[in-house]
């Protein structure tokens, strides 16, 4: 029987990026994703590294402090797939006034020792950035935040957690994970070959999500309180709304806030929604209302109002918050709870309950504290200055990689040269050198090959939506043939 220091039960954000911690620190690690890589909650974000500014009204200072810490933070070891984002406010007659509005962004622009990203201004709206919201909207405010790939995040951070010795297995499911003494003895089955295999751990990460109840309560066979607020956030993406590069935030009569963001395919993003969820996360699906509700509330600002036709495609996540019995989903807290059960020689379990994608990082660091705590600290806090793959290179230097890339491949169209550096940042350069044939829409067969013997893509589905945003671009016909493509690389290999 192999034995590790840690298993971590879990492939998204906060088990890749313990999992990266862990390992770069030294300890023996292996993770269990029962499906794809970031295919959870961490595929149906916002895409936003943010720190929260409506989290100011609930008091969550904290919170916000750290999260507007670590943008600049994430932006600097992952330049290719964090991106500075200026977000217009408008002013809304009624709502929050304008004082309270510029308080609130004062202190946004101060409580994270923000160092790079532009400060907030007032914006006339009468121009080019008001042009395609109603006469009414004539001033507002311009502040930053930044926007992710969210799952090339959790991509980046499952390959350097394996290139610092992790063992990552996807589409492995926990059967059990049972103490034996002091160990945990973990049945793992693969869910391709249907092999099982037991390993031991001397600690057990619980980083499931929403199942995390459904871990505890099933291959941990204990019967627990509920501990999670399973809270849906849906998404519409219509066609594209206005020309600028801007995102918008819109208040809403019922204190709540959307966000129009420009997105892949010439399309905007309108979201979120929040409305507890019971079920399995798996099933979450935009509702009626909330699609009315997006619409509603996009249509209040823009001048052309927004229809069911505009949508060119939708998507549903849940979101495991703590549950600190707020009474609505809204005001539920963003912030994660750690909690490391094991005393007295039982072997020790960490479940970790909330958390956003914005402190993936820091969350990874408080839990290697307990980790080190119970098995002995090994080394320090590192993963704030170590680039994440093919993020070695300055923040500012993005346009410089693009035209390595564009000169070492000339045949790339433009836009292919900018996904492709906003996805992989350098390593582009390495997958340029075998491109091969041109599999649809910018996608070559050197890239596909990346995906599946770097990235772990096992279907059409992993490489359109989640290690690219090609989904959009690729017809039923096209993917089936990706497809097909892909199995015929699996049967060779």
């Amino acid at each position: 029987m192999r034995t590790f220091d840690v298993a971590v039960i879990g492939g998204g954000i906060n088990g890749c990026g313990i999992a990266r911690d862990a390992a770069g620190r030294g300890y023996a690690v292996i993770l269990a994703e029962q499906n794809d890589l970031g295919s959870g909650t961490s595929a149906w974000s916002t895409k936003l590294i943010h720190g929260g500014l409506r989290y100011l009204e609930h008091y969550e200072f904290r919170l916000v402090r750290e999260a507007l810490a670590e943008r600049e933070v994430l932006w600097r070891i992952a330049p290719h797939i964090v991106r500075p984002l200026r977000f217009i406010l408008p002013l809304h007659a009624g709502l929050r006034p304008a004082w309270l509005l510029r308080l609130g962004l004062f202190l946004y622009d101060h409580l994270g020792g923000r160092r790079r990203l532009a400060a907030t201004r007032r914006v006339d709206l009468t121009g080019p950035l008001g042009a395609s919201l109603k006469p009414e909207f004539r001033r507002g405010f311009e502040y930053s935040d930044a926007r992710v790939d969210d799952t090339r995040l959790v991509v980046l951070n499952a390959r350097d957690a394996r290139e610092r010795g992790a063992e990552i297995a996807v589409r492995t499911r926990v059967v059990s994970a049972r103490r034996v003494g002091d160990l945990w003895h973990v049945v793992l089955r693969d869910l391709r070959s249907g092999r099982e295999e037991t390993v031991a751990a001397r600690f057990l990460v619980n980083a499931a999500g929403p199942w995390v109840d459904r871990v505890i309560q099933g291959p941990m066979g204990r019967s627990e309180a509920r501990h999670v607020r399973l809270v849906q956030g849906s998404h519409i993406v219509v066609r594209k709304l206005y020309e600028h590069d801007r995102a918008f935030i819109f208040q809403n009569a019922d204190g709540r806030i959307i966000f129009a963001i420009p997105y892949a395919n010439d399309t905007t993003l309108v979201g979120t929604t929040d409305r507890d969820f019971s079920g399995d996360p798996a099933d979450a699906a935009i509702t009626d209302e909330e699609t009315d509700y997006l619409l509603a509330a996009a249509s209040e600002y823009f001048a052309r109002a927004l229809r069911r036709a505009d949508i060119v495609w939708t998507f549903s996540g849940v979101r495991p918050l703590y549950d600190d019995k707020a009474s609505k989903a809204q005001e539920a807290t963003r912030d994660y709870v750690l909690r490391t059960e094991g005393a007295g020689g039982q072997a020790p379990v960490l479940n970790i309950f909330g958390g956003k994608i914005t402190t993936y990082r820091r969350l990874a660091e408080d839990a290697l504290a307990e980790i080190g705590a119970h098995l002995g600290a090994r080394g320090g806090s590192w993963t704030g200055t170590a680039p994440l793959p093919g993020g070695d290179f300055p923040v500012d230097a993005v346009g410089d990689v693009e035209d390595r890339l564009a000169r070492a491949a000339p045949g790339l169209a433009p836009g292919t040269v900018r996904r492709m550096v906003a996805a992989y940042g350098t390593d582009a350069l390495r997958i340029a050198e075998t491109l091969g044939d041109d599999l649809g829409h910018g996608l070559h067969a050197g890239e596909l090959r990346w995906m599946m013997t770097q990235e772990w893509a096992r279907t059409a589905e992993d490489v359109l939506w989640r290690r690219s945003k090609l989904g959009l671009a690729f017809s039923a016909e096209a993917s089936a043939a990706l497809q097909s493509r892909m199995d015929d690389l699996t049967a060779d290999a």
